[in-house]
């Protein structure tokens, strides 16, 4: 039968999701565990990939199983052998043909930038930055990326030339918090180091460096080299993958 699993991780010590031969992928910790408790290989599918240093609130994957194991023994035997920054939170079953990155029909980011750049208890989970920022400027900008764009400018130049970059944004917001700024970013799918790029952008607007202008410029040039800027993957959240309501 075919299940859906939700995990939560820390990822800074973490190469990111995808299994890897020279480094240690959250993708293959999970693997290794459900080998275990199978007693032979179980492949898992997730969602979409997470870069090193990303964390997650709420990752899906699937994998096939033979065991009869409810919802909290799958909790309960997965969290027993899992390392504590990586966290099972919830397994259901699905259909046979259900999967997690190509039903998904949208997925939510949150990114945490603080001006606390000395406090050593977030070094891992926030991006930093001293000084003052355009906050008008930075949603003014954040607005010209919600609808449907083509997004070549704020992509990997490694990305398949041959695969559509055009994705929509539903929400691209900034709200102030006590000790610096909190992103939300909510679309039909991401490609790879977008939302770290777009948020990268943003503060540049904040530092005046770029105009709303600029910005615009940047979007509708549909160019891989128009965007240099790149946010720490520290401050980044997989927050939400959602599917259409007879999965969730």
């Amino acid at each position: 039968m075919r299940l859906k699993a939700t995990v939560s991780y820390d990822g800074s010590g973490y190469a990111g999701w995808q299994r890897q031969d020279n480094a240690l992928g959250i993708e293959s910790i999970i693997m290794d565990v459900m080998e275990r408790i199978h007693h032979h290989p179980v492949e898992i599918t997730g969602s979409g990939r997470t870069d090193a240093g990303v964390h997650a609130i709420a990752q899906v994957f699937h994998f096939d199983s033979e065991l009869k194991m409810s919802k909290e023994q799958w909790r309960r035997a997965m969290n027993a052998l899992l390392p504590a920054d990586i966290r099972m939170q919830d397994v259901e079953k699905v259909r046979e043909d259900f999967h997690a990155r190509f039903d998904a029909i949208s997925k939510r980011y949150d990114y945490y930038l603080s001006y606390d750049v000395d406090n050593p208890f977030l070094q891992r989970y926030r991006a930093f930055y001293r000084g003052r920022l355009n906050i008008e400027r930075m949603k003014e900008c954040a607005a010209l990326f919600v609808g449907t764009h083509d997004f070549t400018s704020f992509t990997s130049s490694r990305i398949d030339p041959r695969k559509s970059r055009v994705r929509t944004i539903t929400m691209c917001t900034i709200e102030e918090t006590t000790d610096g700024l909190h992103f939300r970013l909510e679309g039909n799918s991401f490609l790879r180091y977008m939302v770290r790029m777009i948020v990268g952008t943003l503060i540049e607007a904040g530092r005046d460096r770029l105009s709303v202008q600029e910005v615009k410029a940047m979007l509708e040039a549909k160019d891989k080299e128009a965007c240099r800027y790149k946010a720490s993957g520290s401050g980044l959240y997989l927050v939400e993958v959602r599917y259409p309501e007879e999965e969730a």
